[in-house]
Protein backbone atom coordinates (compact mmCIF):
# COMPACT_ATOMS: atom_id res chain seq x y z
CA UNK A 1 0.00 0.00 0.00
CA UNK A 2 1.53 3.37 -0.98
CA UNK A 3 2.45 5.65 1.92
CA UNK A 4 2.51 9.02 0.19
CA UNK A 5 -0.38 11.40 -0.29
CA UNK A 6 -0.40 14.02 -3.03
CA UNK A 7 -1.65 17.54 -2.29
CA UNK A 8 -1.66 20.49 -4.70
CA UNK A 9 -2.15 23.93 -3.15
CA UNK A 10 -2.45 27.31 -4.87
CA UNK A 11 -1.73 30.67 -3.23
CA UNK A 12 0.71 29.03 -0.83
CA UNK A 13 3.29 31.78 -0.46
CA UNK A 14 1.54 33.87 2.21
CA UNK A 15 -1.46 34.17 4.53
CA UNK A 16 -3.68 31.18 5.13
CA UNK A 17 -2.20 29.46 2.09
CA UNK A 18 1.27 29.52 3.61
CA UNK A 19 -0.15 28.37 6.95
CA UNK A 20 -1.85 25.44 5.23
CA UNK A 21 1.35 24.56 3.39
CA UNK A 22 3.33 24.57 6.63
CA UNK A 23 0.79 22.29 8.30
CA UNK A 24 0.68 19.93 5.31
CA UNK A 25 4.43 19.34 5.26
CA UNK A 26 5.06 15.69 6.03
CA UNK A 27 7.43 12.92 5.04
CA UNK A 28 4.32 11.00 3.93
CA UNK A 29 3.01 13.75 1.64
CA UNK A 30 4.23 15.18 -1.65
CA UNK A 31 3.12 18.81 -1.61
CA UNK A 32 3.02 20.90 -4.79
CA UNK A 33 2.62 24.63 -4.10
CA UNK A 34 1.66 26.97 -6.94
CA UNK A 35 2.12 30.71 -6.34
CA UNK A 36 3.55 33.73 -8.09
CA UNK A 37 6.64 33.51 -5.89
CA UNK A 38 8.70 30.74 -4.31
CA UNK A 39 8.65 30.88 -0.50
CA UNK A 40 12.10 30.19 0.96
CA UNK A 41 10.72 29.84 4.50
CA UNK A 42 8.50 26.99 3.30
CA UNK A 43 11.39 25.33 1.47
CA UNK A 44 13.56 25.47 4.59
CA UNK A 45 10.76 24.03 6.73
CA UNK A 46 10.31 21.16 4.28
CA UNK A 47 14.03 20.37 4.45
CA UNK A 48 13.95 20.26 8.24
CA UNK A 49 11.22 17.61 8.32
CA UNK A 50 12.36 15.87 5.12
CA UNK A 51 9.02 16.50 3.45
CA UNK A 52 8.74 16.18 -0.35
CA UNK A 53 7.97 19.68 -1.63
CA UNK A 54 7.71 21.12 -5.12
CA UNK A 55 7.16 24.85 -5.60
CA UNK A 56 6.19 26.51 -8.87
CA UNK A 57 6.47 30.23 -9.55
CA UNK A 58 3.36 30.41 -11.70
CA UNK A 59 1.08 33.34 -12.50
CA UNK A 60 -2.41 31.88 -12.23
CA UNK A 61 -3.71 34.64 -14.50
CA UNK A 62 -2.19 32.48 -17.24
CA UNK A 63 -4.98 30.01 -16.65
CA UNK A 64 -4.38 27.76 -19.65
CA UNK A 65 -0.65 27.65 -19.05
CA UNK A 66 -1.12 26.75 -15.40
CA UNK A 67 -3.66 24.03 -16.20
CA UNK A 68 -1.54 22.51 -18.95
CA UNK A 69 1.49 22.52 -16.68
CA UNK A 70 -0.44 20.77 -13.91
CA UNK A 71 -1.95 18.15 -16.19
CA UNK A 72 1.43 17.37 -17.74
CA UNK A 73 3.07 17.09 -14.32
CA UNK A 74 0.37 14.77 -13.02
CA UNK A 75 0.59 12.70 -16.18
CA UNK A 76 4.28 12.07 -15.51
CA UNK A 77 3.65 10.74 -11.99
CA UNK A 78 3.11 7.12 -11.08
CA UNK A 79 -0.32 6.85 -9.53
CA UNK A 80 0.71 3.68 -7.70
CA UNK A 81 3.02 5.78 -5.50
CA UNK A 82 0.11 7.72 -3.97
CA UNK A 83 -2.62 6.76 -1.56
CA UNK A 84 -4.73 9.86 -2.34
CA UNK A 85 -4.78 13.00 -4.46
CA UNK A 86 -6.11 16.40 -3.37
CA UNK A 87 -6.32 19.82 -5.03
CA UNK A 88 -6.82 22.92 -2.87
CA UNK A 89 -7.69 26.06 -4.85
CA UNK A 90 -6.85 28.84 -2.41
CA UNK A 91 -5.52 31.74 -4.52
CA UNK A 92 -7.63 34.86 -5.00
CA UNK A 93 -7.31 38.57 -5.80
CA UNK A 94 -9.09 41.66 -4.49
CA UNK A 95 -8.87 44.42 -7.14
CA UNK A 96 -9.39 48.11 -6.49
CA UNK A 97 -12.09 48.55 -3.87
CA UNK A 98 -15.03 50.55 -5.15
CA UNK A 99 -17.99 50.43 -7.54
CA UNK A 100 -17.63 48.19 -10.57
CA UNK A 101 -17.33 51.12 -12.98
CA UNK A 102 -14.34 52.42 -10.99
CA UNK A 103 -12.44 49.12 -11.24
CA UNK A 104 -9.67 49.26 -13.89
CA UNK A 105 -10.47 46.73 -16.64
CA UNK A 106 -7.12 44.95 -16.25
CA UNK A 107 -7.70 44.49 -12.51
CA UNK A 108 -11.24 43.25 -13.10
CA UNK A 109 -10.03 40.69 -15.65
CA UNK A 110 -7.17 39.56 -13.40
CA UNK A 111 -9.48 39.07 -10.40
CA UNK A 112 -11.81 36.86 -12.42
CA UNK A 113 -8.99 34.90 -14.01
CA UNK A 114 -7.21 34.16 -10.74
CA UNK A 115 -10.31 33.82 -8.58
CA UNK A 116 -12.61 31.84 -10.88
CA UNK A 117 -11.14 30.78 -14.21
CA UNK A 118 -7.91 29.42 -12.71
CA UNK A 119 -9.72 27.20 -10.16
CA UNK A 120 -11.97 25.89 -12.92
CA UNK A 121 -9.07 25.18 -15.27
CA UNK A 122 -6.95 23.58 -12.55
CA UNK A 123 -9.88 21.48 -11.32
CA UNK A 124 -10.54 20.29 -14.87
CA UNK A 125 -6.86 19.40 -15.33
CA UNK A 126 -6.77 17.60 -11.98
CA UNK A 127 -9.93 15.62 -12.74
CA UNK A 128 -8.70 14.65 -16.21
CA UNK A 129 -5.28 13.51 -15.03
CA UNK A 130 -6.42 11.65 -11.94
CA UNK A 131 -9.42 10.30 -13.83
CA UNK A 132 -6.92 8.61 -16.14
CA UNK A 133 -5.40 7.03 -13.02
CA UNK A 134 -8.81 5.69 -12.04
CA UNK A 135 -9.39 4.32 -15.55
CA UNK A 136 -6.09 2.48 -15.24
CA UNK A 137 -7.19 0.86 -11.98
CA UNK A 138 -6.09 3.33 -9.26
CA UNK A 139 -8.62 3.55 -6.44
CA UNK A 140 -7.38 6.22 -4.05
CA UNK A 141 -9.71 9.02 -2.92
CA UNK A 142 -9.66 12.24 -4.94
CA UNK A 143 -10.73 15.55 -3.41
CA UNK A 144 -11.04 19.14 -4.60
CA UNK A 145 -11.30 21.82 -1.92
CA UNK A 146 -12.12 25.29 -3.21
CA UNK A 147 -11.56 28.11 -0.71
CA UNK A 148 -14.59 30.33 -1.06
CA UNK A 149 -15.89 33.21 1.06
CA UNK A 150 -19.01 34.48 2.72
CA UNK A 151 -18.67 37.36 0.26
CA UNK A 152 -19.62 34.94 -2.50
CA UNK A 153 -22.91 34.27 -0.71
CA UNK A 154 -23.74 37.77 0.55
CA UNK A 155 -23.63 40.82 -1.71
CA UNK A 156 -21.34 43.65 -0.67
CA UNK A 157 -20.92 47.10 -2.21
CA UNK A 158 -17.50 47.90 -3.72
CA UNK A 159 -16.64 44.18 -4.01
CA UNK A 160 -18.35 43.05 -7.23
CA UNK A 161 -15.34 41.25 -8.85
CA UNK A 162 -14.32 39.34 -5.72
CA UNK A 163 -17.91 38.47 -4.75
CA UNK A 164 -18.65 37.32 -8.31
CA UNK A 165 -15.56 35.12 -8.45
CA UNK A 166 -16.43 33.42 -5.17
CA UNK A 167 -20.09 33.00 -6.11
CA UNK A 168 -18.97 31.42 -9.38
CA UNK A 169 -16.63 29.14 -7.48
CA UNK A 170 -19.50 27.93 -5.30
CA UNK A 171 -21.70 27.17 -8.28
CA UNK A 172 -19.12 25.47 -10.47
CA UNK A 173 -18.30 23.28 -7.46
CA UNK A 174 -21.97 22.28 -7.23
CA UNK A 175 -22.05 21.45 -10.94
CA UNK A 176 -18.80 19.48 -10.96
CA UNK A 177 -19.84 17.59 -7.83
CA UNK A 178 -22.96 16.47 -9.71
CA UNK A 179 -20.80 15.38 -12.64
CA UNK A 180 -18.59 13.29 -10.36
CA UNK A 181 -21.51 11.47 -8.73
CA UNK A 182 -22.28 9.84 -12.09
CA UNK A 183 -18.73 8.54 -12.48
CA UNK A 184 -17.31 5.40 -10.96
CA UNK A 185 -14.92 6.38 -8.18
CA UNK A 186 -15.69 10.04 -8.80
CA UNK A 187 -13.94 12.83 -6.96
CA UNK A 188 -15.48 14.70 -4.02
CA UNK A 189 -15.67 18.48 -4.27
CA UNK A 190 -16.41 21.18 -1.70
CA UNK A 191 -16.38 24.98 -1.89
CA UNK A 192 -15.66 26.04 1.69
CA UNK A 193 -15.92 29.46 3.34
CA UNK A 194 -13.09 29.63 5.91
CA UNK A 195 -14.37 32.45 8.11
CA UNK A 196 -12.88 35.91 8.57
CA UNK A 197 -9.09 35.71 8.71
CA UNK A 198 -6.38 38.21 9.64
CA UNK A 199 -4.57 38.28 6.28
CA UNK A 200 -3.24 40.84 3.79
CA UNK A 201 -6.69 40.92 2.20
CA UNK A 202 -8.12 42.29 5.45
CA UNK A 203 -5.38 44.94 5.51
CA UNK A 204 -6.34 45.90 1.95
CA UNK A 205 -10.02 46.13 2.87
CA UNK A 206 -9.33 48.29 5.94
CA UNK A 207 -7.31 50.65 3.76
CA UNK A 208 -10.23 51.25 1.41
CA UNK A 209 -11.66 54.69 0.66
CA UNK A 210 -14.66 55.25 3.00
CA UNK A 211 -16.44 57.16 0.24
CA UNK A 212 -16.21 54.14 -2.11
CA UNK A 213 -16.51 51.33 0.45
CA UNK A 214 -19.63 51.59 2.66
CA UNK A 215 -18.65 48.52 4.73
CA UNK A 216 -15.19 49.82 5.65
CA UNK A 217 -16.02 50.40 9.31
CA UNK A 218 -17.26 46.84 9.65
CA UNK A 219 -13.84 45.47 8.70
CA UNK A 220 -12.06 47.98 10.92
CA UNK A 221 -14.30 46.87 13.77
CA UNK A 222 -13.53 43.18 13.24
CA UNK A 223 -9.85 43.92 13.71
CA UNK A 224 -10.37 46.27 16.65
CA UNK A 225 -12.60 43.77 18.46
CA UNK A 226 -10.25 40.83 17.91
CA UNK A 227 -12.75 38.88 15.82
CA UNK A 228 -10.31 37.85 13.09
CA UNK A 229 -9.02 34.28 13.05
CA UNK A 230 -5.25 33.86 12.73
CA UNK A 231 -4.02 32.27 9.47
CA UNK A 232 -2.66 29.27 11.41
CA UNK A 233 -5.94 28.63 13.24
CA UNK A 234 -7.98 29.10 10.06
CA UNK A 235 -5.68 26.72 8.18
CA UNK A 236 -6.06 24.07 10.87
CA UNK A 237 -9.86 24.31 10.71
CA UNK A 238 -9.91 24.10 6.92
CA UNK A 239 -7.58 21.09 6.85
CA UNK A 240 -9.64 19.40 9.56
CA UNK A 241 -12.73 19.89 7.38
CA UNK A 242 -10.88 18.32 4.46
CA UNK A 243 -10.37 15.17 6.54
CA UNK A 244 -13.98 14.85 7.67
CA UNK A 245 -15.55 11.51 6.69
CA UNK A 246 -18.55 13.36 5.25
CA UNK A 247 -16.40 15.63 3.04
CA UNK A 248 -18.22 16.13 -0.24
CA UNK A 249 -21.75 15.41 0.94
CA UNK A 250 -22.40 19.16 1.02
CA UNK A 251 -20.63 20.78 -1.97
CA UNK A 252 -20.98 24.34 -0.63
CA UNK A 253 -20.18 24.70 3.04
CA UNK A 254 -18.81 26.96 5.77
CA UNK A 255 -16.07 25.87 8.14
CA UNK A 256 -18.14 27.32 10.99
CA UNK A 257 -21.05 24.93 10.30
Amino acid sequence: MPQHHLTILTGASRGMGLAMAMQLLSAERHLLCISRHINTELAEAAQRVEAPLTQWAQDLADTTGAANRLQGWLGDLKASEFASATLINNAGVVPRIGPLDDCPPDQLANALRVGLEAPMQLTAAFLRATGAWVNAGWRGPRKVLNISSGMGRNAMAAQAPYCAAKAGMDHFTRCSALDETSREHGARLVSLAPGVIDTDMQVQLRAGDPAAFPDLERFVGLKRQGQLTSPADAAARVLAYLERPDFGTKPVADVRD
